[in-house]
């Protein structure tokens, strides 16, 4: 239902964009909030970001914030992460989900309903 794209290995400092287009939601896609989440190997998965429904608020863990952007095009049903100046500890595999978490629970995994696949991320030189 959840459909994750855009991964790829790129230099430090450059950019990527990941995409999620949704299908198949229960309820319309503009109803959800909509997360990325990252796990490396040996790490635990890790919130990155997500834009919630209302407004469009966008929320980001500190380690990402000011470089990383999360939108969303509900005309697509598809949301995206805009990654800048990628490091190497950004390399990950990238998941998107999709639920209804209230505010202060946005960056718990178990809070999401709906997961994608997994995009592979890796930044090397």
């Amino acid at each position: 239902q959840l459909q994750a794209s855009g991964g790829g290995l790129v230099r430090p400092g450059e950019s990527l964009r990941l995409s999620c287009e949704a299908s198949g939601l229960p309820s319309s896609f503009s109803s959800y909030t909509i997360a990325w989440f990252r796990q490396a190997p040996g790490k635990e998965r890790e919130f990155a970001g997500c834009i919630r429904t209302s407004g469009g608020s966008t929320y980001y863990a500190d380690s990402v914030k000011c470089r990383f952007t999360v939108s969303r095009d509900n005309a697509k049903n598809t949301a995206y992460l805009q990654m800048n100046i990628l490091k190497p500890e950004d390399s990950a595999v990238y998941y998107c989900a999709a639920g209804r978490p209230a505010l202060p629970a946005v960056t718990s995994d178990n809070m999401y309903y709906y997961w994608g696949q997994g995009t592979q991320v890796t930044v090397s030189s």
